[in-house]
């Protein structure tokens, strides 16, 4: 009977180790590690909220990049994003890049929106024009706190 048990528990230990290593195989393939094609852009925001390493980046909806590091300039106090793009994409010297919501509660991602320059961002360079993560929160309570004053104001009126 202990020979049975020994060969019962090879077997279920090998099947084990086989979807354990099928598992490893698919999530590095999938999270593409390793992958430094493109080049790499950096931008300086007041606020990056919701926005944290592996976040994409998107013209249009595509992705054609991924948020590679993020660190608070000890200057200036603003966050830095670096971020990688595909290196079949050319990103013009005037666009601009904001941090968008996929959805009123689903994640949010870098969009860039392309300039008109004829000149083109290289290995490095900065994005100038940026828009800080938008915090809902904060507009709700502005939206209570001046419904509030408002009703407040018109009944003081109305005395």
């Amino acid at each position: 009977m202990s020979k049975n048990n020994n060969y019962f528990e090879i077997i279920v230990g090998t099947f084990v180790l086989i979807c354990a290593l099928f598992f490893l195989f698919t999530s590095m393939k999938t999270a593409k590690l390793g992958s430094n094609s493109g080049y790499q852009l950096l931008a300086k925001f007041d606020n990056i909220s919701g926005i944290s390493i592996g976040s994409e980046v998107k013209i249009s909806g595509v992705k054609i990049g991924v948020v590679e590091d993020q660190y608070l300039d000890s200057e200036n106090y603003r966050a830095v994003l670096k971020f990688r793009i595909s290196e079949k994409i050319k990103i013009p010297s005037d666009s601009s890049i904001k941090i968008a919501s996929e959805s009123l509660l689903g994640g949010k991602h870098l969009a860039i929106e392309i300039g008109a320059d004829e000149e083109f961002l290289n290995e490095g360079d900065e994005i100038e024009f940026t828009q800080s993560s938008i915090n809902f929160e904060d507009l709700l309570g502005r939206f209570m706190f001046s419904s509030d004053n408002k009703n407040k104001n018109s009944q003081k009126q109305s005395e």
